[in-house]
C-alpha cells in the first residue's frame, strides 16, 4: 500500500491526475455515429427482411395479420407431420349445379331381400355460394353426400366405386356392427384404391337415432374436402313426434388464392369459409315453420373444430347425444350447445313465436365469408322462419 501512496504522490508531483483526456466532442460524436449505424441497420433489415409480425394476407380485401399469401400458400403445399398438402386438383372434375344440394335421400334397389345402395367417391367442383367454389371430396357428386335412411334390422349393402385420384374406405361412424365392416382402412381392410370397388354389408343394429358415415383413410385431408354424410337409422314402426325434422352438418373450408385445401387446426390451413350442408349464409336453407309446431335439428359435427351453436328467441331441449335418447328428466334445457368433430345432437324446440330467428355458430368469425359479413351473417348462419 504504502509503494501505491508513493506511485501516485510521483504522478501528481509529475503533473498527472490519472483521467482520460478525450476531448467531449469527440465522445458526442462517436456516440452519433454508433447510433446511426444501428439505426441503419434495422431500417435495411426492416427493408429487406421477412418480418412476419407486420405481413398479411390479402383475401377478398380482407388482410389476416401475421401471415403473407405466398407463406400461407407455401405452408399449404409443404410437407406438414408427413402429410402433403396440396390444392385439390379439379382439372378432370365436373361442376355440380350451382344450385344443387346434398342430404338427399338415397335410393336403393331390392336384391334377394338385401337392400343395395350405390356409393361413389369423386372430385367435383362445388359451389358453397353462388359465386364461390371449392374443389371437393364428394359422394355421388354433392356435399354432403347423400343421406342414408336405414330401418332397424334390415340387411344393406353399399356397393363403394372409388373415383378419387388416391384410396379411401368409408366408416359407419357409431353403429355396432360387425368388425370387418367398420372401414377403419389398414386395420381391419385394405383401402379401397383408386378405379376398385368394395362392398359393404351388415345388419341394421336396433338403435335409432342420428349417425353419419364418412372416409377413413387421410381424414384429415378427405373427409375436411367433404366425404362424409348423414345416417339416419328409424325404429321399424316409426311414430312421428315432430313437425320438422332438419339435418345440420357443419363443415369447415380453406380457399387460398383460389385453390381449396383442407382445413385444419394448423399454421396456414385456418379456414376462411364455413358451411351448413355444404352452404354458406346467406345461401344456406331456411327452416320454415309455424307457432306451436315441434322442430327437431339433428346437429352433427362433420368438419374438424368446435362450433357452439345458439338459437335465438327459444330455448331448446337436448333429446339425444350420439345417436343416445336422453331421459325426459336428464334433458337439458339450453340455448347454445357445444358441437365437437364427430358429435351427433338432436335439439328440439317448439316455435314460441313469429320472426325470423338465427340459428348460428357463436364463434363470430365462422359466421363470415372470407372475413366478411353479408345480410347479418355467413358461414354456419341460418334463418328460421316462423310464421302465425
Amino acid at each position: 500500500m504504502e509503494d501505491m501512496d508513493k506511485d501516485k504522490a510521483t504522478h501528481a508531483e509529475m503533473g498527472h491526475d490519472m483521467q482520460p483526456r478525450v476531448p467531449r466532442a469527440q465522445i458526442v460524436l462517436v456516440t452519433l455515429l454508433t447510433l446511426g449505424m444501428l439505426a441503419a441497420g434495422i431500417l435495411i433489415a426492416g427493408w429487406f427482411g421477412d418480418f412476419s409480425m407486420h405481413a398479411g394476407t390479402v383475401m377478398e380485401g380482407h388482410t389476416m395479420p401475421g401471415t403473407s399469401s405466398s407463406s400461407m400458400a407455401g405452408m399449404a403445399g409443404s410437407s406438414m407431420g408427413g402429410h402433403e398438402m396440396q390444392p385439390v386438383d379439379v382439372s378432370q372434375a365436373p361442376t355440380a349445379p350451382i344450385f344443387a344440394r346434398g342430404n338427399q335421400p338415397l335410393e336403393f334397389t331390392l336384391v334377394n331381400g338385401v337392400k343395395e345402395y350405390h356409393l361413389t367417391p369423386q372430385v367435383v367442383l362445388w359451389s358453397i355460394l353462388p359465386t364461390v367454389q371449392v374443389g371437393a371430396y364428394s359422394y355421388n357428386g354433392t356435399v354432403p353426400g347423400p343421406m342414408l335412411r336405414l330401418t332397424v334390422g334390415d340387411r344393406v349393402r353399399f356397393v363403394v366405386k372409388n373415383e378419387l385420384p388416391e384410396p379411401t374406405s368409408i366408416h359407419w361412424h357409431g353403429l355396432q356392427i360387425d368388425n370387418s365392416q367398420d372401414g377403419a382402412a389398414d386395420v381391419t381392410q385394405k383401402p379401397i384404391e383408386p378405379g376398385e370397388t368394395f362392398t359393404y354389408e351388415w345388419t341394421v343394429p336396433p338403435t335409432p337415432g342420428t349417425y353419419f358415415y364418412h372416409t377413413h383413410f387421410n381424414g384429415d385431408r378427405q373427409q375436411a374436402l367433404g366425404l362424409y354424410g348423414l345416417l339416419e337409422i328409424e325404429p321399424q314402426n316409426p311414430v312421428p313426434t315432430v313437425d320438422v325434422d332438419v339435418p345440420i352438418l357443419l363443415q369447415e373450408w380453406t380457399v387460398i388464392n383460389g385453390g381449396t385445401f383442407p382445413a385444419m387446426d394448423f399454421a396456414g390451413m385456418q379456414p376462411n369459409f364455413f358451411t351448413i350442408n355444404g352452404k354458406s349464409y346467406p345461401e344456406t336453407e331456411t327452416i320454415n315453420v309455424k307457432v306451436g309446431q315441434k322442430v327437431r335439428l339433428r346437429l352433427v359435427g362433420s368438419g374438424q373444430f368446435i362450433h357452439p351453436m345458439h338459437l335465438h328467441g327459444q330455448p331448446f331441449r337436448i333429446v339425444a347425444t350420439d345417436g343416445n335418447p336422453v331421459p325426459e328428466g336428464a334433458q337439458l334445457l339450453k340455448d347454445t350447445v357445444l358441437v365437437g368433430p364427430g358429435e351427433r345432437y338432436d335439439v328440439e324446440f317448439v316455435a314460441r313465436a313469429p320472426g325470423k330467428w338465427l340459428f348460428h355458430c357463436h364463434i363470430n368469425h365462422h359466421i363470415t365469408n372470407d372475413g366478411v359479413e353479408e345480410q347479418g351473417g355467413g358461414g354456419l348462419t341460418m334463418i328460421v322462419n316462423i310464421q302465425e
